[in-house]
């Protein structure tokens, strides 16, 4: 295999692309070459087959779907209140919105992993490994409600985001920040105790 980190990134970014743009069938070497700009048979000197390619570009998806530490300890800096976790649920909307193909990416990667045992595996690991690390920030933070709580805002925040991406303007008409701005008010106000 070739050692070339930013190159790899750069294939991985295309590859995601593709998976967003073509969904999981179209996603070839020749097609992770194509999007990156790079001469045929260059991603196949990256990537073991077909199945590391996939498990590359989940990886990469959830770096950037990550936020940066630094935002995280700006936007914790009011009083752990209901009212905060609004606020980060906008947040986390917005940092969704801003990297919509990411987000696609991975939906496609999820029925992907349908049908790949080892991808799903692979899946199942790191989206419950990020759950229970969110989980754990929760309660380490402070922030009002349970375990339960937790877990029903994680589903809803999850269907809102799946919904926002894949039927824009189902849910919400216009499809205007200020509508889900108010979507995930609502969420939050019914699913998280006044203190």
């Amino acid at each position: 295999m070739v050692r070339n980190p930013e190159r790899r990134t750069a294939l991985v970014d295309a590859a995601i692309e593709v998976l967003a743009h073509e969904g999981a069938r179209g996603l070839t070497f020749r097609a992770v070459d194509a999007r990156a700009g790079v001469p045929v048979g260059t991603s196949s000197n990256y990537f073991a087959g077909r199945d590391d390619l996939f498990m590359q570009t989940g990886a990469r998806i959830t770096d950037r779907m990550t936020p940066d530490p630094v935002r995280v300890e700006e936007a914790m800096r009011p009083t752990p209140s209901r009212e905060l976790v609004t606020e980060l649920m906008r947040w986390l909307v917005q940092r969704m919105a801003n990297d919509r193909t990411g987000y696609l990416a991975m939906l496609e990667l999820r029925l992907e992993a349908t049908r790949r045992p080892a991808l799903r595996d692979h899946l199942n690991g790191t989206v419950r490994a990020d759950l229970d690390a969110n989980a754990r920030f929760h309660r380490e933070a402070g922030l009002p409600g349970d375990a339960d709580a937790f877990l029903v805002l994680y589903l809803a925040m999850t269907g809102l985001l799946l919904d926002h991406f894949t039927l824009p303007g189902m849910l919400t008409g216009s499809g205007t920040a200020n509508d889900l701005d108010r979507l995930v008010e609502t969420i939050v106000t019914r699913i998280i105790p006044t203190e």
